[in-house]
């Protein structure tokens, strides 16, 4: 089949798919991916389709041929003889005019267009990422790279933390990924990731990029992050394949100039003896790398608690337990609550089996319709807005709803002594690709204190959070500041309370999410507010009094 018609088959469905409404940031939930498998599905059968029927077409036009070869055989041994025949000389006419005109009918019908059209008709029952949802997953991926410290070589080929879930990336793969870091100014991932491309290229048999385009790019990111004498390497390199690359040219000379500014270079080595310096074979693992500085003070913190790394002191460890308990509550003196906890100061608690699976279907199933990505509040406006450091979507459920929501909120009333109705609804958050929540505070602080004015019911005194699904790596809620991990379990929910029982928030509760390395991470919670809770939890002799 001819490979323009294959192309332009395949860039008018890459414009149907621009130009449609896309169901944007899918990354941020991973159930909104999952239509995507059905559109690929969608996609390989028609084109299988369409390739089938230009193989059709192509057999039609190739026993058109053969005919057309055969007379022409004939009539060429004595083209007198043959145009002697008043029937062959018919033939021929008509095999030159309305033959071939049916020939050029079959050659001209566009079998594409029909296809793509039949996808356009369909086109809202397919979901198609956008180049957003691209980025956003590619972006994902390195902070997975990062806070789980995953060798880009074994990423590469499937590899997590040991274990292979997927199949291998091709040069091409991981030369987008480093597009998708380099388009983000993220040089370091960069360098990573076209290096990546280098080395799988030379084992390719099928090219999936070209090896200029791969240097180009790494060459410029290797002299972003400070490696000159590599740049110009690579640079020379790229130079020995297109000679006459204009940008290239201008970078090597610069490079040069750098070098010999910074006296990296013997300044008894002119400039025209310069490439023989630089000639040795170039490795990434000889560069010096800088991560972009992202101003998170507790990353390092927060990092080592994903990775389930032990911050805690063993004498603080020794003192955590599991019991059973009733919190004073009649409802739970036949059947106590499994307990554990986290940390004492603040009391950072897990309730396990607090949630059931038919409860945990119907929010997944209310919510679902209804997501949308999930926002902060603005400090200094108090609007919601989107943020890079929030990657998630959710959904808000009202108690009176659906029984199982009013039941499960009558419950976190029952298990914390707390009034229900200064609560907030129930959010529920599904967290996509490498979807996790920065360091921050549930409660309002300093010029955010005005956040909740709207609502009338003062600060979010405590957090309940039900954890909805398993996880299979990742995803715990990790307090940096006292260095406690409390890891997702379905059924379970944690709970603390964000202020002293003064008011006064509590800055140990600064908490973050963790990434989601694999799997996929269902949570819901409840705010509970100040008001209404004068008589539940008082105010203690000392302003950090716990109750």
């Amino acid at each position: 089949m001819s490979a323009m018609r294959v192309a332009g088959f395949l860039s008018t469905i890459l414009f149907v798919m621009q130009t449609r409404n896309a169901f944007g940031e899918m990354f941020t939930a991973l159930v909104d991916m999952e239509g995507l498998v059905s559109t690929e599905y969608e996609l390989v059968k028609q084109l299988n389709n369409y390739i089938q029927e230009e193989e059709t077409k192509l057999k039609q036009l190739r026993g058109y041929m053969e005919e057309y070869e055969s007379m022409y055989q004939e009539a060429i041994t004595d083209v007198s003889k043959y145009l002697a025949n008043p029937v062959n000389a018919f033939l021929l006419v008509k095999r030159l005019t309305s033959d071939w005109k049916k020939i050029e009918e079959v050659m001209t019908q566009n079998v594409g267009s029909a296809f793509v059209k039949n996808l356009t008709q369909h086109r809202t029952d397919l979901r198609f990422p956008s180049d957003e949802d691209l980025n956003g997953a590619a972006v994902a991926l390195m902070r997975l790279q990062d806070t789980y410290k995953l060798d880009t070589h074994a990423l590469a080929n499937g590899n997590l933390l040991g274990k292979t879930y997927s199949r291998q990336l091709t040069a091409g793969d991981c030369w987008e990924l480093g597009r998708q870091s380099y388009n983000n100014g993220d040089h370091y991932h960069t360098v990573l990731w076209m290096g990546e491309a280098l080395n799988k290229f030379d084992d390719e048999s099928n090219k999936t990029v070209t090896r200029e385009s791969i240097l180009e790019y790494l060459a410029f990111s290797t002299f972003k992050q400070g490696n000159v004498m590599e740049a110009l390497q690579l640079t020379n390199e790229l130079l020995k394949n297109v000679p006459y690359h204009q940008r290239a040219l201008g970078n090597k000379k610069h490079y040069e100039q750098v070098l010999l500014d910074q006296g990296e270079i013997l300044h008894n080595v002119d400039t025209a003896g310069l490439d023989n310096v630089i000639a040795k074979p170039f490795n990434t693992a000889n560069l010096k790398l800088k991560k972009p500085n992202d101003h998170l003070e507790e990353r390092e913190k927060f990092e080592k608690l994903c990775r389930g790394e032990r911050l805690m002191s063993p004498e603080m460890e020794s003192r955590l337990h599991c019991s059973y308990v009733t919190n004073n509550n009649p409802f739970f003196f036949i059947q106590p609550l499994k307990m554990e906890v986290g940390f004492l100061k603040p009391l950072l608690v897990i309730y396990h089996e607090v949630i059931s699976d038919e409860e945990i279907a119907t929010v997944k199933r209310m919510a679902q319709p209804r997501f949308k990505r999930a926002t902060i509040r603005n400090p200094k406006t108090g609007e919601l807005e989107h943020a890079n450091y929030r990657i998630s979507k959710s959904a808000w459920l009202k108690t009176e709803e659906h029984e199982h929501i009013f039941k499960v909120t009558r419950r976190v009333g029952d298990i914390t002594g707390l009034d229900m109705a200064t609560a907030e609804d129930l959010q529920v958050v599904n967290y996509g690709i490498g979807g996790h929540y920065d360091p921050h505070y549930d409660y309002a602080r300093g010029d955010r204190l005005n956040a909740f004015k709207e609502l009338g019911w003062g600060n979010r005194i405590a957090t309940w959070l039900f954890y909805m699904s398993d996880v299979e790596a990742g995803g715990a809620t990790v307090f940096p500041t006292v260095g406690a991990a409390l890891w997702p379990r379905k059924g379970s929910a944690a709970f603390w309370y964000n202020l002293h029982p003064n008011g006064d928030g509590n800055e140990l509760t600064r908490h973050a999410a963790c990434p989601v390395l694999t799997g996929s991470k269902w949570v819901s919670n409840k705010w509970i507010h100040e008001h209404n809770q004068e008589f539940r939890r008082p105010c203690g002799l000392k302003f950090d009094a716990e109750m």
